[in-house]
């Protein structure tokens, strides 16, 4: 059981890992006609937007003082999950 609580603390440690990567990506805007980029761009974006885009609804249109503070609030919220998730599986152990 404890290989399961392993297994999913790295999959929202990933989650956290390409939200902050997206961020990053959005201030250094690496160009977007280099085919090195495009398919790790592609992939971030495709993985951390089903997250973002339901948070980012939710906010008002230009977030707080023009900055999107979605990434926070879902690495907050996955934080919480992950802990929720974690103390299930270890009770389901014990």
């Amino acid at each position: 059981m404890f290989i399961l609580v392993r297994i999913v603390s790295a999959v929202f440690e990933i989650l956290n890992l390409l939200i902050i990567g997206r961020v990053i990506i959005s201030w250094v805007q690496p160009n977007p006609g280099d085919m090195r980029w495009q398919k790790v761009i592609k992939f971030i974006y495709d993985a951390t937007e089903p997250i973002l885009g339901p948070i980012r609804e939710l906010l008002p249109r230009g977030g707080i003082l023009g900055i999107d503070i979605s990434p926070l609030i879902a690495i907050f919220a996955l934080q919480i999950i992950q802990g929720f998730i974690r103390d299930i599986l270890i009770s389901l152990a014990i």
